[in-house]
């Protein structure tokens, strides 16, 4: 047994003891005192306000209640045992990104994307937290479980399996505040949870009307023209009812990356001695524009509500709705040479556009109330659901058109839809156990339904190997799967004196395909003073496999290869070493200081562990003949062109073929300077130093290492060694500035070498360099500063003007080298989450408040 399944074995243990320990206590101890409200709005228990008062809790009074990661009612972030970071709206608007995700990234270190989406991938916002997979962070919507899209991230690299929630989909004029819980938390939420929890607080208001637009664009480049308009009030239902209701249209245009695509230059570089560049052809050199963003419309609703229906009920609800198109470029087609198509139709050649048109929507509806036998609770239940329709416009399906003479050039794909529904109901109660230690018992249950379902694409969009850019899904990839969830969760937090916290929490969960799981957590915090505390949590968790991860298959078409994803359970897969997925399992392990040098100055240090075992990771690459027969036997035809080398074929599965250990450091400090006539400067400064190593690479069945080099490099390289924020917001009269230092940290990519490599040269491991699956060239992104920055002016107590410049300086990625740019359009490394390949954005802002 190793080190962490002991650890393991004794969290579950010590959380069954704390469970039963709990409902002792809960029945054989008289009640002291008891909670009245719900679970945001109680009342101030006997023991509330005895940790309120004590010096060793005291909390500006400025703070946000947190309701993330405990369910003691009354505690503020700088209060909990566990780190949890608060965003305000205020925070994420001076970050001067009109999508969340990106101002997420912009203001909390250690959340990152990635430099470039690629494929259908491109077109769903992911962030990654920690250096871990965005599957594994979990996204609340005031503390309920948000359905995730539909749409999997199916490209090799860190976030490949991905199927995220889509954090651009909510309405970021909804929001009232983040809050993310950093650390594992899998015992109080379930799934997901091991990188963290971002819990996103809406507008309850029911008064006020704010109005804003803002515009810019990329300014050094002269593209990515984008703007937004937003508008949330809210108005009293009855007298003593509210709803708050945010509307919000998005647009952007592509932003493209300068490139010379080497099968235009009409030149070949020295050394290299590679036929398809041995000519000169008559289009623009830059017409690959694959380094890009997607252009994309959207268009979000949201709408809160609630109204008491008796003293101590109340009806509360929420709904939200998001519309999106998108389109996303992929390679250039020449008209002639190697890889030509249909000259007829594209005599200038073509770029393919992968689209997406997403409907995405959620709808809640709950009671909650007090005074249940001395107990707050929460019924509810939530739908959630995610359609994409997923196309590809400027195309062709070359063999079809040889075979027959027609070919489409706008054909859709592939269907995806991912419902989810789920129910909770939880209890809270706060006691004093022999009229002595204060303490909050918390209980509830959870159901919840998942339903994924693939639906085929159009016949032209698959048959005759298919079209260009993203081959269609066929019927046999089509299907529609189910599973049910049922989970039971126990926490008991004790306040023993009044300076130590201790909190249990124990929870159980039963997946009808993966099975069982049970986790624990142990969170405990002692202030020695009020200016110093320290905390610490140890726990372990757990992550379903997805029902993407599980059914899914495709097959993607380049201009001179083929991927093939296989569906795990398929007999093709298991043919080339695929084997059942299970659930990851992780133990974590933090702890740290809170300090108050002296008044106002806020510093919390912590550091973590995460252990992750059976990781869902890329697995069982196989080239040349293998794959080739595993794609024939799921009745895939291979295009003509994928015969040009023995490495242009490729298949692989998904696999719990990982192991890792995830170590870092955050630091967070925070002081208000008063200047009087001057005015008063915010200053804070978050710190992120992050580290993820492979501890153990699995074997397929064939005998032969899951992850090669790059694999491996995805995992525990892709992410930035280090991140730190530091911020000055100054006001003084009307006006404000906001500067933002961003030092993003170095990675390494594990890179394959691409077309100008010399067609002689050989991989010693075997095989041709080229496009080799075996060896890869290392590539660092050596560290970068962002400097941003944002002046404001209250021109009347109702407007608000201002203009920012984020990325002055126009800071790109470190360019690769040519022999490792493909096809010379593709000149960062796509995969890094180090700084964003669009450089300086400039931009106007207006805001309207009544």
């Amino acid at each position: 047994m190793g080190w962490t399944d002991g650890v393991d074995m004794n969290i579950r243990k010590l959380a069954l003891y704390s469970t039963i320990l709990s409902f002792g206590l809960w029945t054989g101890v008289s009640v002291a005192a008891t909670a009245d409200g719900s679970a945001q709005d109680s009342k101030k228990s006997a023991h509330a306000k005895k940790a309120k008062a004590s010096p060793t809790r005291a909390a500006a009074s400025e703070e946000n209640v947190i309701v993330t990661g405990t369910h003691a009612s009354n505690r503020h972030a700088r209060q909990s045992t566990s780190p949890v970071t608060v965003l305000s709206a205020a925070t994420l608007r001076r970050s001067g990104m009109l999508n969340l995700s990106d101002a997420l990234t912009r203001t909390y270190p250690s959340i990152n994307v990635s430099t470039m989406g690629n494929d259908a991938g491109a077109l769903t916002a992911s962030i990654r937290m920690r250096g871990l997979n965005p599957n594994e962070v979990l996204v609340l919507v005031d503390g309920k479980r948000r359905h995730t899209t539909a749409n999997i991230n199916a490209d090799a690299g860190p976030n490949f399996g991905s199927t995220p929630v889509d954090l651009n989909m909510i309405p970021s004029n909804m929001i009232d505040h983040i809050e993310v819980l950093e650390d594992g938390a899998a015992a109080m939420y379930g799934s997901d949870a091991i990188a963290g929890v971002v819990n996103i607080i809406t507008k309850k208001q029911d008064h006020g009307l704010d109005i804003s637009s803002q515009t810019g664009a990329n300014a050094y480049n002269g593209d990515g023209w984008q703007y937004q308009l937003n508008a949330d009030g809210g108005f009293k239902l009855g007298r003593d009812g509210y709803m708050h209701i945010a509307a919000q249209v998005y647009h952007t245009d592509h932003f493209v990356t300068k490139t010379l695509d080497n099968r235009l230059a009409g030149y070949t570089p020295p050394g290299v001695q590679n036929e398809l560049y041995t000519g000169s052809l008559n289009v623009p050199g830059d017409s690959n524009k694959i380094m890009s963003t997607p252009e994309e419309t959207r268009e979000n609703l949201g709408i809160d509500f609630g109204k008491p229906i008796t003293e101590d009920i109340q009806l509360y609800g929420q709904i939200t709705y998001g519309h999106r198109h998108a389109e996303a470029y992929e390679n250039y087609r020449l008209p002639s040479g190697t890889s030509a198509s249909n000259p007829e139709l594209f005599p200038s050649g073509y770029s393919p556009l992968e689209t997406i048109d997403e409907d995405d929507y959620a709808a809640t509806l709950g009671l909650k109330g007090g005074r249940l036998f001395g107990f707050d609770w929460d019924l509810s239940t939530t739908w959630g659901e995610d359609l994409d329709k997923i196309s590809t416009k400027n195309t062709t399906n070359p063999n079809m058109y040889a075979a027959t003479g027609y070919t489409p050039t706008t054909v859709r794909n592939e269907n995806f839809r991912l419902a989810q529904w789920t129910n909770n109901l939880d209890f809270r109660r706060n006691f004093r156990i022999a009229n002595v230690v204060p303490m909050t018992l918390a209980f509830g249950g959870e159901s919840r339904m998942e339903q994924y379902t693939v639906t085929a694409g159009e016949p032209a969009s698959y048959e005759y190997g298919g079209t260009s850019a993203l081959a269609g899904l066929t019927p046999q990839d089509a299907g529609k799967w189910n599973r049910d969830i049922w989970a039971a969760y126990l926490d008991g937090d004790f306040h023993p004196t009044r300076k130590w916290d201790l909190d249990f929490a124990g929870r159980f969960e039963h997946y009808t395909d993966v099975g069982n799981t049970e986790n624990g957590k142990v969170s405990t915090r002692y202030d020695f003073t009020r200016r110093i505390g320290v905390r610490a949590t140890i726990s372990n968790g757990f992550r379903a496999p997805t029902m993407a991860e599980q059914h899914y298959s495709a097959i993607n078409v380049g201009p001179t290869s083929v991927l093939g994803l296989l569906p795990v359970s398929s007999p093709e897969a298991a043919a080339t070493g695929a084997s059942p997925l299970k659930p990851e399992r992780s133990t974590s392990a933090s702890g740290g200081i809170v300090l108050e040098p002296v008044d106002g100055f806020h510093i919390e240090t912590d550091v973590y562990q995460i252990n992750i075992r059976d990781r869902v990771v890329q697995g069982g690459n196989v080239t040349g003949p293998v794959a080739v027969a595993a794609l024939e036997q799921m009745g895939v035809s291979l295009p003509a062109l994928t015969q040009q080398s023995e490495n242009s074929v490729q298949t692989y599965y998904f696999t719990n073929g990982a192991s890792t250990r995830t170590q870092g450091l955050d630091i967070k400090a925070d002081y208000m300077v008063h200047m009087h006539q001057y005015g008063n400067v915010a200053l804070s400064m978050a710190l992120d130093l992050n580290r993820t190593r492979l501890t153990h690479n699995g074997l397929s069945g064939t005998g032969s290492p899951l992850l090669n080099a790059q694999n491996i490099g995805y995992l525990t390289t892709g992410f930035p060694r280090s991140k730190i924020i530091l911020n000055a917001y100054w006001t003084v009269g009307a006006w404000d500035v906001n500067l933002r230092q961003t030092r993003y940290g170095e990675t390494t990519g594990m890179m394959t070498y691409q077309d100008w490599t010399p067609s002689a040269a050989t991989c010693p491991g075997g095989g041709q360099l080229e496009q080799s699956s075996v060896c890869f060239a290392q590539f660092k992104n050596t560290p970068r500063w962002l400097t941003d920055l944002e002046i404001g002016y209250r021109v009347s107590p109702r407007w608000h003007v201002a203009v920012g410049a984020n990325n002055i300086f126009n800071i790109r990625p470190r360019k690769l080298p040519g022999y490792l740019n493909q096809l010379g359009g593709n000149p960062y490394d796509t995969f890094s989450s180090q700084v964003p390949m669009t450089g300086g954005y400039y931009y106007g802002r207006v805001n309207f408040t009544l």
